[in-house]
């Protein structure tokens, strides 16, 4: 979708995703090895009582669910930046994510537009969990 072909305030809904115990540690593993996303013993005797995702795989899965509508497609050209991300809740294995997308502003740059979309991450029944204004260059 061209850049004059989003308007503000335009909305959708992804499809949804199914977080499991083993990826959430592979994940974790890598990219933030701490004791509540990769050892279980330690993680039942926190405050979460068990394996959470980490924050950044939730903003991953969030983003792919995004970008999997193909609103932009081929139109984008660039991310420009995640602004005023905000953890809420923690995410679980077996809890299924889905997120609202809403377009918030629009600018005009000499080449292409500049889009941000407020990612806004839910679990299961409607639980927020996660928020972030993610912005990006796309084509006139």
């Amino acid at each position: 979708m061209k850049f004059d072909e989003i308007s503000i305030g335009q909305m959708l809904v992804t499809k949804s995703y199914k977080m499991n115990k083993e990826e959430i540690i592979a994940f974790a593993s890598v990219y933030d090895p701490q004791y509540m996303h990769i050892d279980e013993e330690k993680a039942k005797q926190s405050r979460f009582k068990g394996i959470i995702a980490s924050g950044l795989h939730t903003v991953n899965i969030s983003f792919k669910l995004w970008v999997e509508t193909g609103v932009f497609g081929d139109d984008v050209i660039a991310g420009t930046g995640i602004h005023n991300l905000k953890f809420l809740r923690p995410v679980y294995p077996e809890d299924v994510l889905y997120v609202t997308a809403t377009v918030i502003e629009k600018k005009e740059r000499r080449e292409a537009g500049e889009v941000t979309v407020l990612l806004t991450t839910f679990k299961n029944e409607g639980e927020q969990v996660l928020e972030a204004e993610m912005s990006a260059l796309i084509a006139k």
